[in-house]
């Protein structure tokens, strides 16, 4: 039978196995341009706002 450190000992093996291959996937150039679009969306949607708010700005100052 194992005893509590043995047991604690496997876990964290367990929990740096399960980081290293966390970072090895994050990290891979399959992943990189899905994280690259996934990064610049946000960005396109901000810049497609800007342009919708001032264009709604725009039309105020045209109707007064």
């Amino acid at each position: 039978m194992m005893d509590y450190g043995t047991l604690r000992g496997f876990f964290a093996l367990l929990i740096l196995a399960l980081f290293i291959i966390i970072v090895i996937w994050s990290y891979s150039k399959k992943r990189k341009a899905s994280f690259d679009e996934i990064a610049n969306s946000i960005l396109e949607e901000d810049q497609s706002q800007n342009k919708e708010s001032h264009f709604e700005t725009d039309s105020k100052q045209e109707r007064k």
